[in-house]
């Protein structure tokens, strides 16, 4: 919440007016801001760049073990005991390597998208600090936050657009630094693939 500082020096009769006068107050999504921000396309791209590989990777495995589902239920009762304990062996193995798999990715981009939101957001405090100053807002709300008390706002007291507009202004992606995709993809990766059932003979 940003609220302003009194004017000092006024008569009583002027604060007691002033105080009576309704506050300007704003709303704010700061999630959708920092996605919003040229900057934070850019990284959101570096991000998917990042960890294709990894995600190419774990869909591989998925294939591997929905491919030994496909033999063994196909080989029902055709199989031998050992060949179907051998499949599934290497069910399990697969498995269990496609779990840690996406137990490390998640935690991987958890923190890569955290320092982005933080870097970003730091800065965006400081452009919405100037901004509700320079409007005369004696609050600004985030309708992004968890809890957040905000239950209706205006699209006239909506300032998230400018908030990015401002931002962009103060802080421009640097030439050469490649530049987000015309057509941006989802703010958070595609999740890896959920681990697959164990095969069973």
């Amino acid at each position: 919440m940003f609220c302003l500082a009194p004017v000092r020096g006024v008569r009583a009769q002027g604060a007691a007016a002033a105080a009576a006068a309704p506050s300007k107050i704003a709303v704010i999504n700061v999630r959708n801001a920092i996605v919003a921000t040229a900057e934070g396309k850019q990284a959101q791209a570096q991000l998917q760049s990042q960890f294709a590989p990894k995600q190419t990777e774990l869909q591989n495995l998925q294939k591997q073990i929905e491919d030994l589902q496909r033999r063994m239920s196909e080989g029902a009762r055709t199989l031998s005991d050992e060949e179907k304990a051998k499949l599934q062996r290497e069910g399990e193995l697969l498995s269990r390597r496609l779990q840690r798999g996406n137990d490390d990715l998640n935690e991987e981009l958890n923190a890569a998208q955290g320092e982005i939101v933080d870097g970003i957001g730091r800065k965006m405090l400081e452009v919405l600090d100037r901004y509700s100053r320079e409007n005369g807002f004696t609050a600004v709300l985030d309708t992004s936050a968890q809890g957040s008390p905000v239950v209706y706002g205006s699209s006239n007291s909506d300032i998230t657009q400018e908030i990015v507009r401002l931002y962009d202004q103060a802080y421009p992606i640097k030439a050469g630094a490649g530049a987000a995709p015309a057509a941006p993809k989802p703010a958070t990766p595609a999740p890896a693939p959920a681990p697959a059932k164990k095969p069973t003979p």
